[in-house]
């Protein structure tokens, strides 16, 4: 075995590793703070369905690459292909489906408090799980695309009609083709990216009004700045733009992907490390800002005391 290939299986094992662990450290927490007795935020719904979609991803992509790299055989056949395949791309529309949606929903939390943002906070709060199963059925429907042309490495002998993809290939097509689908699975994807821009500027432009108003009337005791709903969207904030270098970076190897005709094993594995950051990495910025919540639920549960509720604001 190559070193090369050796470093790359380090690479891969460690992420998918420190992924999963601390995905489910964090859906750990967040069972254990609703047994409890704790009542959770509607972002935390809005999170532990971003927990499952980086335990998609990881899982589906990681631990096959892992094996592969390593030198052992993977031999997964055209349904176990298919599947993994797929669930790897819900998972990874999952993920994008529900950072914006949490992108959107924070920017409605923080907005002005009138009568008119008052009944759309309201009806966001109370259709935001509608909203999440809403994504996760698009993004299983658009992605049956791949349950079409993905197939088993054992069939690909002496067929010059497949792309190989590692431990799976796929089946050519040409151009125009390859164009309506790339249109076809990019265009959800576009209008969450856009959405979480748009956002994303809301939410800046808000928290620096805010600051500007305290700042006139000199009582930057009470600002925002301090505030539990500025740490969170500055939180917010944080994780979307580091989602979206990542989904660049990963949306810039899948074109090459798609539009090489034999995609050598580098540019194979570089596209799925580079997809696997952010669910590998996220959950431990979540974990560092879950910590204090815990914490206090811990002493409540302690001293006697009833938890706390942690209702939407």
């Amino acid at each position: 075995m190559a070193a090369s290939e050796v470093v790359v299986g380090v690479i891969f094992l460690s992420q998918t590793v420190i992924g999963v662990l601390g995905n489910l450290s964090l859906l750990y927490q967040y069972f254990f703070l609703y047994f409890t007795g704790c009542r959770l935020k509607c972002t935390d719904l809005i999170l532990k369905h971003l927990i499952v979609a980086n335990l998609l991803t990881l899982l589906c992509r990681g631990v096959p690459h892992t094996i592969e790299a390593f030198g052992w055989q993977v031999s997964l056949g055209n349904m176990g292909c298919k599947l993994l395949i797929y669930l790897h791309r819900v998972g990874r529309g999952g993920s994008i489906g529900t950072i914006c949606f949490l992108s959107v929903f924070q920017a409605i939390t923080i907005s002005p408090k009138n009568y008119k943002w008052a009944e759309i906070k309201m009806k966001a709060s109370k259709y935001a799980g509608s909203t999440l199963c809403l994504i996760w059925v698009l993004y299983s429907l658009v992605n049956v695309v791949f349950l079409m042309y993905i197939t088993g490495n054992s069939t690909n002998k002496n067929h010059t009609g497949l792309k190989s993809h590692g431990y799976c290939s796929s089946i050519r097509h040409d151009k125009t083709a390859d164009l309506l689908y790339i249109a076809l699975l990019s265009f959800p994807d576009a209008l969450c990216l856009g959405l979480m821009l748009c956002t994303s500027s809301s939410m800046v432009s808000i928290l620096y009004k805010h600051r500007q108003q305290m700042r006139d009337i000199h009582r930057t005791n009470v600002s925002l700045a301090s505030s539990p709903e500025s740490r969170a969207t500055k939180h917010i904030l944080f994780l979307v733009s580091f989602y979206v270098c990542f989904y660049t970076l990963s949306c810039i190897f899948q074109a090459f992907m798609s539009f090489t005709y034999n995609p050598n094993l580098f540019l194979v594995y570089s596209s799925a490390i580079v997809a696997g950051c952010f669910p590998a990495v996220s959950p431990l910025l979540f974990l560092r800002c879950e910590s204090r919540v815990s914490r206090f639920c811990f002493d409540c549960i302690r001293n006697g005391k009833a938890p706390f509720n942690m209702t939407n604001g």
